[in-house]
This record gives structure tokens, C-alpha cells and sequence, in this order.
């Protein structure tokens, strides 16, 4: 069973600018709660018991809003206001799973992973990005089981448009294993049109192999100048280490532009509001 994740959190959020020039993108509300929160909702909901952020001194405001426990303590003690309480509660829930690690500098997904290297103890973990929400169905668990079947490693994915291909890692399929999972033969961090394998790309979950720290330790920076995990993938596979690909069936939902934030807010409202 996984039962460690990790999450990075140090990017500088420059798509959602000039939100994001005081206040950290992962804490904007959507439909009134931080986006960050569904993520680990995602996580409890999936039988995770630990959590690794991996933040910068700039976002140091979200180990902030974990950590508030003063400012919680005597608003209730004045206040005593029953939802404030649940609030505190469900941050403090939060808290006792949550570790922190440090990448002050914007070197790419691969080396935030890396900075969490000694934390992780099992042969799998689970990584997700925060920019990119699935709802409707709980992608994370559903990997999970995957996994438990197959003992690999496993990434969300889904079809996108060619002329977007540029924005995602993109796969080659090797074979169809189920309906919705399918072996990698190749993956490549954001092809050119004319050089992409196909338009079937990785969306931000992932469950990966203890061993692909010592790829990114030997990986030199990529595309941007950044060490890209997508790279390390790369090279595994080509040691003939299996990675599927699971087609989930929520509904995605990037909230990383301005555009695709203020979708997803309206989208989560519509939600809410059909459940209530």
C-alpha cells in the first residue's frame, strides 16, 4: 500500500499573476476553500498517511497556514463560533501529516523531487500537482488500485488537443492492458507539434519508484534549463521498468491559468450547489 505523497509546491505561479505577486497560488479559494485542500482531500480519501510539501522561502505562507495555531486558539477563545472550531480541526488534521522541504530554486519538477529523497521510505509514492484538479472521482485511489494490481508504476492521463501538446509530457502507447490503462513505450516533456508521439498526454498524478532518485541525481537540466521528472520516466522505461498509463474518469480541471482558475470555480460551484 502507498502511503506517502508528495506535492510541489515552490513554482512561482507566474500564469496567475498578479494574484500570485503577494499570495501564494495553492492558497487562492476556489468556491471558498483553498485549493490546496481538495488536493489533500484527494490524499486522506486515498488512504495516504503522510504528505511532503516541497515549498520555497517565497511560499513560506503556506507552512504559515498550517501553523496559525495562536491566532486559531484565541479568535475561538472570543469568538467561540462553532464553524471556526471545525476549521481549526480539520487544519490541525491536516498538520500532523503534513512535512515540509525546501526548493528555493525553480529547477523543475524532477529536482523537488529530489529534495524529498531521504523522506521517502517505500518502494512507490504518489505525487500530485496542485495545478491540476480532478473531481468527480478520486484519480489518486483509483491509480492506487491499479498499482496494487500490477506492482508499477502509474500516471494519470488523458487526450488532448494536438495543437496543445506542447504543454504536457506527452506518451506513446506500447500495448491496451484494460479499457482505461495502457503500457508506456516512450514519454517526452512538451514535443513540438510536428514531433510529438501522439496526443495522449500525462496530467498531474503520479505513482513512482523509489529508484527514480538516482536518475535525477545523474539527469542534466532539459528543456528551460530544469530537471524534469518526465526525463527520469524517460529512462526507466527504457531499462524496461513498466509504466502504465490510467485514462481517469473525473473531470479535469487546471487551475494554473487565470482562465482555467476562474472555470474551475465556477465548475466546483455548480457542485456544491447540485449537492446541497
Amino acid at each position: 500500500m502507498i502511503k506517502q505523497a508528495i506535492i510541489p509546491l515552490a513554482g512561482l505561479g507566474t500564469r496567475l499573476l498578479p494574484l500570485t505577486s503577494v499570495f501564494a497560488k495553492e492558497l487562492l479559494p476556489i468556491n471558498g476553500k483553498p485549493g490546496i485542500e481538495y488536493i489533500l482531500d484527494e490524499c486522506v480519501q486515498a488512504g495516504i498517511k503522510e504528505i511532503i510539501f516541497i515549498i520555497s522561502d517565497k511560499k513560506k505562507m503556506i507552512k504559515d497556514y498550517f501553523y496559525n495555531d495562536r491566532f486559531y486558539k484565541k479568535i475561538i477563545k472570543k469568538k467561540k463560533d462553532k464553524r471556526i472550531l471545525e476549521e481549526y480541526r480539520k487544519i490541525l488534521k491536516y498538520k500532523k501529516m503534513i512535512k515540509f522541504v525546501y526548493q528555493n530554486k525553480p529547477l523543475g519538477t524532477g529536482d523537488a523531487v529530489l529534495k524529498t529523497k531521504r523522506f521517502i521510505k517505500d518502494k512507490f509514492f504518489l505525487m500530485l500537482l496542485p495545478d491540476d484538479l480532478i473531481i468527480k472521482k478520486n484519480c489518486s485511489k483509483s491509480m492506487m488500485a491499479i498499482h496494487k494490481k500490477h506492482n508499477s508504476s502509474v500516471m494519470a492521463s488523458m487526450i488532448v488537443n494536438k495543437k496543445d501538446v506542447s504543454r504536457w509530457g506527452i506518451y506513446k502507447l506500447s500495448k491496451k492492458i484494460s479499457k482505461n490503462d495502457f503500457i508506456i513505450k516512450d514519454v517526452v516533456e512538451k514535443p513540438s507539434i510536428k514531433n510529438s508521439p501522439s496526443n495522449r498526454a500525462v496530467i498531474g498524478r503520479y505513482i513512482l519508484p523509489r529508484k527514480i532518485f538516482s536518475k535525477l541525481l545523474k539527469l542534466k537540466p532539459g528543456k528551460g534549463g530544469e530537471i524534469h521528472i518526465t526525463d527520469a520516466i524517460q529512462s526507466l522505461i527504457k531499462e524496461k521498468e513498466k509504466f502504465i498509463a490510467h485514462n481517469f474518469l473525473g473531470k479535469y480541471l487546471d487551475c494554473g491559468s487565470m482562465n482555467g482558475y476562474i472555470k474551475s470555480s465556477l465548475e466546483i460551484s455548480k457542485l456544491w450547489n447540485y449537492a446541497w
